[in-house]
């Protein structure tokens, strides 16, 4: 496939899936090997390694996930996503709203971007363990 027939859309939709079953290796495979992801609030890492130093250890303890698009823009090779991201852990489900920005070259993600708020991540965890006990 030339990168002209690359929809950008796709990429970005075969990444969500990968991530949504917490297959990383599938997931890298739409990844530069240089990417940049900021993982917001303050963590910033550059390749493949980066993005698993960030990603493994959040995904240890979920048991399922369901990642939900709300919105999709694309513009050329960028893509926009807003999304409900809900995580089981053993405790039970929470709820994640997330903004997601990608930027593609040749056809793999180079830039990385999720924008939510980490107070919200606390709340539902702190929730989560009190009713566990």
């Amino acid at each position: 496939m030339s990168e002209k027939e690359i929809n950008p859309a796709e990429v970005v939709k075969e990444f969500i899936r990968a991530m949504e079953v917490m297959d990383f290796d599938a997931a890298l495979e739409h990844v530069a090997a240089d990417v940049e992801y900021i993982n917001s609030p303050g963590t910033t890492v550059h390749g493949h390694a980066g993005v698993r130093a960030v990603l493994e250890p959040f995904f240890a303890p979920i048991l399922e996930n369901n990642l939900s698009v709300l919105r999709q823009v694309v513009q050329g090779e960028l893509v926009v996503l807003e999304r409900l991201d809900r995580h089981r852990i053993p405790q039970g489900w929470f709820e994640l709203p997330v903004t997601g920005i990608f930027e593609l070259k040749g056809g793999k993600i180079s830039y990385w971007r999720e924008y939510f708020d980490l107070a919200t991540v606390k709340d539902a965890m702190e929730h989560l363990m009190g009713e566990a006990s």
